[in-house]
């Protein structure tokens, strides 16, 4: 079959041929229909010193698509050949104290699709049973494809309550917007999400967001003006990962402010723990998605309504994968789709 590999140990991918994948026991086989591109998967390719630290190479990539079951091991149950299917990437131990007690989503042992497993950016993939989410209302398969970082969105938007409050996002790459669609969705006062790229705060106004704010021309404190609001922020949603950002969401937040912080630094930096500690301002870590809450929270979203078609803004074959990756890390787009249904069906 074909798949995108990581071959070695230098910058770049490869379209390659290797063998198809054998299902183990409790896995289910899936024929890939759709990818989206992560960040994740643009450190790989770059290779990057955490790329370099993290991966044991050959490796096949990719963590988020959407597929056809076409095999399932003996003795699972309530998957069917032809379901339509996302998968949750993150693959746990079951054994540690977290997963014992139901928080898989904190599982200390947890293996990484894509990462440190070969991954979804293939014609087939395996996945243990557990993890694969069969989708029983139809969903668009590009959709599908993008339940990963949806994943994140939700478990970071609805790590608080939202109705009603006034909600600030910073960073509109695509999780970001997702972000902000659903707080939106869900009953929030006011959202506005902030970013530098134009582009990117186009797509936000077409999600029905409060204020799209370009922060290279105006502050957060403008905003706050803009909107008429007399007090800060009652909810922050950190998704960009700045240094800056997050100083100034902090800065802007009410008393009892309350931030999930989803964006990943890539270095340590300083903040005013003072205004943190004297404004009694919560901070949450989020990483990845709560098994399988957020996955129920997702499709329910979805089937009430809310819309993340304009999050999706590029589709490319897998064929034209260098073009589809240089897109995505433009960082002027939203999602970026590659399609693989066009590979080969199975004999």
């Amino acid at each position: 079959m074909k798949a995108l590999v990581k071959q070695k140990a230098e910058p770049g991918l490869w379209l390659v041929d290797v063998p198809e994948p054998v299902v183990g026991p409790g896995e289910v086989k899936i024929r890939v229909l759709r990818t989206g591109i992560c960040g994740t998967d643009l450190h790989i390719r770059k290779y990057d010193d955490w790329a370099k630290s993290t991966l044991t190479l050959p490796l096949i990539v990719g963590h988020e698509f959407s597929g056809q079951v076409v095999e399932v091991a003996e003795g699972v149950e309530d998957i069917q050949v032809g379901d339509l299917v996302s998968g949750e990437g993150h693959i746990v131990c079951g054994k540690c104290r977290n997963c014992m007690a139901g928080r898989r989503h904190l599982c200390i042992n947890t293996v990484g699709l894509g990462v440190n497993r070969d991954g979804a950016f293939a014609e087939y993939v395996t996945l243990p049973a557990s993890n694969v989410w069969v989708h029983r209302i139809p969903v668009d398969p590009d959709i599908a494809a993008i339940f990963d970082p949806f994943g994140n969105a939700v478990h970071t938007a609805l790590s608080f309550p939202m109705v009603g409050e006034d909600v600030l996002v910073t960073g509109a790459g695509p999780i970001g917007l997702m972000a902000a669609a659903v707080a939106t969705h869900v009953g929030a006062r006011n959202v506005m999400i902030t970013d530098v790229s134009p582009e990117r705060l186009d797509l936000a106004g077409k999600l029905g967001v409060s204020l799209a704010l370009n922060v290279a021309q105006s502050s957060i404190a403008d905003g706050v003006k803009q909107l008429g609001m007399r007090e800060g922020f009652d909810v922050g949603l950190e998704m960009s990962g700045h240094p800056q950002a997050m100083r100034d969401m902090i800065a802007n937040m009410t008393h009892g402010g309350r931030i999930a912080m989803l964006g990943l630094p890539s270095e340590e930096f300083a903040i005013d723990w003072s205004t943190v500690v004297t404004s009694m301002i919560t901070i949450k870590g989020i990483y990845g998605r709560e098994m399988y809450e957020t996955w129920y929270n997702m499709s329910v979203l979805l089937e009430k309504g809310l819309d993340l078609s304009p999050v999706i803004t590029d589709r490319f074959s897998y064929r034209d994968f260098d073009a589809a990756f240089d897109t995505a890390a433009s960082g002027r787009t939203g999602k970026v789709i590659l399609d693989w249904s066009d590979a080969a069906p199975r004999a």
